[in-house]
Order: C-alpha cells, then sequence, then structure tokens
C-alpha cells in the first residue's frame, strides 16, 4: 500500500527484472522461515502419533533435527525483525492521503444518527447516504476523482447539516477511541516488565546486522 517499507540499502536491488521494485526481501525471509518452523512443529506430533515419544530412535533422532533448527530459524526470524523495526519507514503522507479519501464514508454513521436526534427520517437520511456513497466510490473508482461525499451530502437539503458541520467531522482524531490509552498501559503493564526482567540480556545483545 505504499504505508510502510522496510529498510532499504542504497545499492540494494529490489527485483531483477524490474528496477523500480522494492521488494521486502526480509519480510519475505522471514514469512518464509515462519512457514518452515510451523512445519517443524508437525514432527512431534507424528512422533507423538506413531510411537508416544518412546525415546526410540525414531523418535531422538528426529529430535536433533527438528528442535535445534526450531530454535536457528526463530532466532533468524527475531534477528530479522529486529533489522526491520530498527529501520522501518513509515510514509504519513500517504496514510494521510488515503485516510482523507476513507474520513468521508467513514463519517457516515455519526451523519445519520445525528441527522435522527435532529428529526430527520432515519430511513430517508440512510437511502440519501447510501445512494451518494454509491455515487462518490463510482466517481472515485472509475473517474479518478477525489472523494466528492462530503460536498454531495452537503448539498441534500434532507440532511439536517450544513456543508461546514458536515467538514468538521473529518479529523481522524474521531474515530482512534481508546487505542492511544490502550497502546500505553500494554507498554507499561507488559513490555517494560519484560524489558526490565531482561535488562542484563538486553545490554549485551548486539544482533548481526542482516542484509
Amino acid at each position: 500500500l505504499g504505508e510502510l517499507d522496510e529498510p532499504f540499502e542504497e545499492d540494494q536491488v529490489g527485483s531483477s527484472a524490474m528496477p523500480y521494485k522494492r521488494n521486502p526481501m526480509r519480510s519475505e525471509r522471514i514469512a518464509s522461515l515462519a512457514r518452515y518452523v510451523i512445519n517443524l512443529s508437525l514432527n512431534g506430533a507424528y512422533t507423538h502419533a506413531g510411537q508416544w515419544l518412546e525415546r526410540t530412535l525414531d523418535d531422538s533422532a528426529n529430535k536433533r533435527l527438528s528442535i535445534p533448527e526450531a530454535f536457528l530459524a526463530v532466532n533468524t526470524i527475531l534477528n530479522l525483525f529486529h533489522n526491520i523495526i530498527n529501520g522501518l519507514k513509515v510514509h504519513e503522507k500517504v496514510i494521510e492521503r488515503r485516510l482523507k479519501d476513507e474520513l468521508p464514508f467513514m463519517i457516515t454513521e455519526d451523519i445519520l444518527m445525528e441527522g435522527v436526534k435532529r428529526g430527520g427520517d432515519r430511513q430517508e437520511i440512510h437511502e440519501i447516504i447510501r445512494k451518494n456513497s454509491v455515487l462518490a466510490s463510482h466517481q472515485i473508482k472509475e473517474l479518478g476523482m477525489q472523494n466528492p461525499l462530503t460536498e454531495l451530502l452537503g448539498k441534500e437539503n434532507k440532511i439536517p447539516f450544513t456543508s461546514q458541520e458536515i467538514q468538521d467531522l473529518l479529523h481522524s482524531k474521531r474515530f482512534i477511541g481508546m487505542s492511544p490509552i490502550q497502546v500505553t498501559d500494554f507498554i507499561k503493564e507488559e513490555i517494560d516488565p519484560i524489558l526490565e526482567s531482561e535488562s542484563e540480556c538486553l545490554e549485551d545483545y548486539s544482533p548481526q546486522m542482516v542484509v
């Protein structure tokens, strides 16, 4: 979607066939290794199903392969993830543009609910919003226009909102709910205790550069 990019080295080649591409090769490696680890877990399940982990050779030989390789693969996944997070690029302008495209649709529920409180007929307002939303979607997808929904609704006499009142609803912060508090609480209650308990390990941790 162009909202996030993993680290990309100056001379890194994103694609051998298409020079403009910036394939997320670290994330692709994580996905590949994660599938490998998931499938390794089946070794234990099949061994248990076949001989109940009786410590025979077909049990121990399997363990000597699957368990170490699982740890090595997970360690590589974590190193890759650490590298991605450290160099993650967030394209705020792209996110802002996409929000602007979607916010007019997102505020329609507020217009409907508040319109009813102001004496409007719910079914009538709902139908007006529906028809204009379909028209706006057509103009966006078929004609390449910017989202015209707020302008269309502002012209509807049976919607008890002025054009300015509709524009005033277009603030993304109105839709984030409790998420800032939830994130802060999660960091305080879950992440900080882990960081504190593992502080000595973290001081010595220096993953090699993954490219």
